[in-house]
């Protein structure tokens, strides 16, 4: 079934490639984001129906494809009703993991029936498209036990500290070229069933072995490259079955996933080999309770009345989001309390670390749900001279983000990642359910600082408390 060979069909797959590429444009910053999102849904509506219109599609019969479209979209539209924003990482590493199944269950389509494809005969493939085909298969299956396995982390099914063990590269390496290996013996054979599915288990395996030594410091990064690998493995397909579609949006779905990985290793001064093939730190770090010093250092303890107190006398306010504000959902609250001040007469804003949260823009996901206003927020670049100007910083869940020991320490893991300099500000206000390090497993040099006051509790209970006080 060659799709390229229909000139309307053509034409509507390219008016969806110009659709989504407008939609990216409109996903990078917030205030068009929505539309984005419209004009990506139509693209890939018009995409969708163009498929279906197809003289072979409509020949062979299109019942039992409709009936999955629907079955799957009304399970789509279930799960993105009910899913909570805070779920959000996780939903998005399912979502990574069933593109990537769907390549590998492409190409085994296209293996057992290729003169549907008109790329050959069982045995007796194109050698293009036997690359493709592989390439797409190998990339698809390691998307799909990667993503599992970043779901499984993220939604706490399995522990998000790094899962090393001895000789763990060494094996991965090994895998790797073995794959390369069997992905030329397989295109020399002409299309080897046995092979086939040799690669598909390796991958699979391979993939595993990649993301549980990634520990949850870096699930961001982990996030964006699977995104990027499932574009990849879907080009791959399209190229295999000559879909436009397919290679259009794969490729954009690629390319921007491996830009987006970049700009987040940048924003933590990591390489992505380096997080890929490891990852660091730990979040196995023992709690301690607040009970008011760590060992021989001591920590300042307050409530929220004495934060209510601070807060209200202040000029400047700069609130700093983090993953615990996502678990404790507690964005509201904190768009209340920000309300409730600038009535007061104090200026406040927001200041987002790139790799805060579990997925790149978590935190502007949970601020935008609670309808902050775009011109609040600001990224670590455009904000970072002005905490030296703050009154107050009120940090909301935001550990390894703020942590100086990334300057200071240069033993520490997590040294030379840019990080939220709120140790400048006047008064820092720390949010957390206890002394517990972050996801790097490293220490927050803030909490003993002489201008840290530690409010320990849930974000959210914290905030509306605050936020009582303040309305008296």
């Amino acid at each position: 079934m060659n799709y390229a060979s229909d000139p309307g069909i053509t034409l509507a797959y390219l008016v969806a490639a110009v659709l989504f590429i407008l939609a990216l444009r409109g996903l990078s910053h917030p205030e068009t984001a929505r539309r984005g999102n419209l004009l990506g849904m139509a693209g890939m509506a018009i995409a969708a129906l163009a498929t279906l219109a197809h003289p072979a599609m409509l020949l062979s019969g299109v019942g039992l494809i409709v009936l999955g479209v629907v079955i799957g979209g009304a399970i789509g539209a279930v799960v993105a009703r009910r899913v909570n924003m805070t779920a959000l990482p996780q939903l998005v590493a399912a979502f990574h993991s069933l593109v990537g199944l769907a390549a590998v269950f492409v190409a085994a389509s296209a293996l057992n029936a290729p003169q549907s494809f008109g790329i050959g005969t069982p045995g007796h493939l194109h050698l293009e498209s036997l690359i493709e085909m592989s390439l797409g298969l190998s990339i698809g299956a390691i998307t799909f036990t990667g993503a599992v396995i970043a779901f499984a982390k993220l939604q706490a099914l399995m522990s998000g500290a790094p899962i090393n063990f001895p000789g763990q590269h060494k094996l991965n390496l090994g895998l790797g070229i073995l794959l390369v290996v069997l992905i030329i013996a397989f295109v020399a054979s002409g299309g080897s069933q046995v092979l086939f599915w040799i690669i598909a288990a390796l991958a699979l395996a391979l993939g595993v072995l990649l993301i549980i030594p990634i520990g949850g410091a870096d699930m961001p990064v982990v996030i964006s490259m699977l995104n990027s690998y499932s574009g990849w493995a879907a080009a791959g397909i399209g190229f295999t079955i000559s879909n436009i579609a397919l290679i259009v949006t794969g490729a954009l779905v690629g390319s921007s996933g491996a830009i987006l990985s970049y700009i987040m290793c940048k924003g933590m001064n990591r390489s992505i080999l380096n997080v890929l093939l490891g990852g660091f730190g730990t979040d196995a770090a023992a709690a301690a309770g607040p009970a008011g010093a760590a060992g021989d250092k001591a920590v300042k303890i307050g409530s929220a009345e004495d934060a209510s107190f601070i807060m209200s006398n202040a000029s400047k306010v700069i609130i700093v989001p983090g993953y615990g504000m996502a678990v404790a959902q507690a964005q509201h609250a904190v768009r209340e309390m920000s309300d409730l001040l600038k009535e007061a007469g104090v200026e406040v804003k927001y200041a987002i670390h790139p790799v805060a949260g579990r997925m790149p823009g978590h935190m502007n996901v949970l601020l935008a749900e609670a309808q902050v206003p775009y011109d609040e927020v600001f990224e670590l670049e455009e904000i970072n001279n002005e905490f030296s100007t703050a009154d107050v910083v009120y940090v909301i869940g935001a550990n390894d983000v703020t942590n100086p020991a990334a300057k200071t320490n240069s033993s520490s893991p997590i040294y030379g990642m840019p990080i939220l300099e709120v140790d400048k500000a006047k008064t820092v206000l720390f949010v957390k359910r206890s002394m517990a390090s972050g996801y790097a497993g490293v220490e927050n040099e803030l909490f003993f600082r002489d201008n840290t006051m530690m409010l320990f509790g849930d974000a959210k209970k914290m905030t509306e408390e605050i936020v009582q006080s303040l309305g008296k």
